[in-house]
């Protein structure tokens, strides 16, 4: 028996593992999100429009984010996931940190997309972790308890970015965040060990199968796949600082060319994912629940992504709040609803799914369904006082029945993610974990991050010349039926997730 194997039986262990892994989440979402938070002061900096600077928080981060995080899945699911996660850790926090010296909306562009080449590697691998320390009837609120690194990342990114910025620029902001990861990395990898794949599966899960059979004839004939793979990180990485070195130093203005390069390695970088995840997209995409799964996250990624990105700026608009305002009062909204609602998600996703597996699509697609009117009255506080107090209340209670009501949407729209990934690392067997989660994050994140981001800001440019300062409430209000169609979705895969489920 390794020590590996060992420490897994160990409950305290355990749960430290757990802890540490909600830490680096914590710095994964405080580094993706910190740039909502920095909306005004990056708009005012680099005059961009509302859709330029949705293309900065979306696609500069997401295409690589997204595409990369397979090769990098495949490698975890091969090779050690504590490794691949310290050195993702330390990429995503130094380009974080280096957009703190960008001079050019091209240059923090391609630190964007740096910050996203790093954490690519930091969220399949560890789902893949959680699900080898703790048993199936655990996994749902072990992954939900990993999910917390969302809302605490959100509210750490907003109220340290924004009281940072206020104090002392939004640069020392991105700088103070990003060198926070890079003292973390160190203690991921000298604390933490791999346990054995399956370690806490029922023995069937491991043995049985042709899935299974066929991960090690797949590792062996994709082996300089995966070394390619690994590569053209790499030589992403390093390409991405020597174009933004160029673009500050030589001033080159890279316009047509730069997306006609960028374009073509993304993809390549796509062409080598597909083709490295192909044995374990074999097992997954003929699974209806998985195209479900993965879309109805996806549909509700995009409001979620995206009112979580923007709702900084619209509160500053719309409720005329300061950015210190805005970085303690949005920073309390993230924390209280999205701990509240990824916990109790996976809390009752693991009890009723005891009466079926269903239940664990079934339980964030009513989660859904009950977001939407509670955002839209939330943005709408002062109206909801005028029919309460005759001649309407003050700014303080609009702003506090507004708080009130916006912790049951943040807390909703997160509930899914413990009762959905525990479903997605089902679909396969466990030597196949990290690459399926990889997949799904795929989905979930080009059109939750890269589209979600944009279509806000996009719209909201749309509807300028008519709305004015308010433009960016009524993108968000179009937005609200993303939730509907994601509950949908999650209604159907609650009809086939049983058929489809590896235990």
């Amino acid at each position: 028996m390794t020590d590996a194997t060992v420490k897994t039986e160990r409950p305290g262990y355990r749960f430290y593992v757990l802890a540490v892994l909600i830490l680096v989440y914590m710095l994964n979402f405080l580094d993706r999100q910190i740039i909502g938070i920095l909306a005004a002061p990056l708009k005012e900096e680099f005059q961009l429009s509302d859709s330029q600077f949705g293309l900065l928080g979306g696609i500069a981060f997401a295409s690589v984010y997204s595409t990369l995080a397979i090769p990098l899945a495949w490698l975890a699911d091969r090779f050690s996931r504590v490794w691949i996660m310290t050195g993702a850790l330390a990429v995503w926090s130094g380009f974080t940190a280096l957009c703190g010296t960008a001079t050019s909306f091209t240059q923090l562009f391609l630190y964007r997309m740096g910050v996203g080449v790093g954490e690519a590697g930091g969220v399949a691998p560890a789902y893949s972790l959680i699900a080898d320390y703790f048993p199936p009837h655990q996994r749902a609120r072990a992954l939900a308890g990993f999910a917390f690194g969302i809302p605490l990342g959100t509210a750490a990114g907003t109220l340290v970015g924004g009281l940072l910025a206020a104090e002392y620029g939004w640069r020392t902001a991105f700088v103070v965040v990003g060198l926070l990861g890079v003292v973390l990395a160190p203690l991921m990898r000298l604390t933490i060990r791999d346990p054995k794949r399956g370690a806490t599966d029922a023995p069937k899960a491991v043995e049985s199968g042709a899935p299974v059979d066929a991960a090690p004839v797949a590792a062996r004939a994709s082996a300089r796949v995966g070394r390619t793979a690994a590569l053209i990180m790499l030589g992403l990485g390093l390409g991405l600082l020597t174009l933004a070195g160029l673009n500050h130093f030589v001033g080159l203005a890279f316009g047509d060319a730069l997306v006609l390069a960028f374009g073509g390695l993304l993809a390549l970088v796509i062409g080598v994912s597909l083709l490295i995840a192909q044995v374990t997209a074999s097992a997954v995409i003929p699974k209806k629940s998985f195209w479900l799964l993965a879309l109805g996250a996806a549909s509700s990624s995009v409001c979620g992504y995206g009112v979580a990105g923007w709702l900084p700026l619209f509160f500053m608009r719309s409720f005329d709040l300061t950015l210190k305002q805005v970085s303690w009062y949005y920073a309390g909204i993230a924390l209280i609803g999205g701990v509240l609602g990824i916990w109790l998600g996976g809390m009752i996703a693991d009890k009723t799914a005891r009466r079926g597996k269903g239940a664990y699509p079934l339980v964030p697609a009513i989660a859904f369904l009950i977001s939407a009117p509670c955002f839209i009255l939330a943005m709408n506080s002062d109206w909801l006082i005028a029919q309460l107090i005759p001649g309407g209340g003050t700014q303080v209670q609009a702003l506090t029945v507004a708080f009130l009501i916006f912790l049951i949407p943040t807390g909703l729209n997160l509930a899914w993610l413990g009762p959905i990934t525990a479903s997605v690392q089902h679909l396969v067997a466990a030597p196949m974990r990290s690459t399926a989660s990889a997949l799904f994050l795929l989905i979930n994140n080009l059109l939750g991050i890269a589209v979600g981001f944009y279509y806000f800001g996009a719209v909201s440019d749309l509807l300028q010349p008519r709305f004015g300062e308010e433009s960016l409430r009524w993108a968000i209000y179009t937005g609200m039926g993303f939730y509907v169609l994601a509950a949908l979705l999650l209604i159907g895969a609650s009809r086939t997730l049983k058929r489809d489920w590896v235990d």
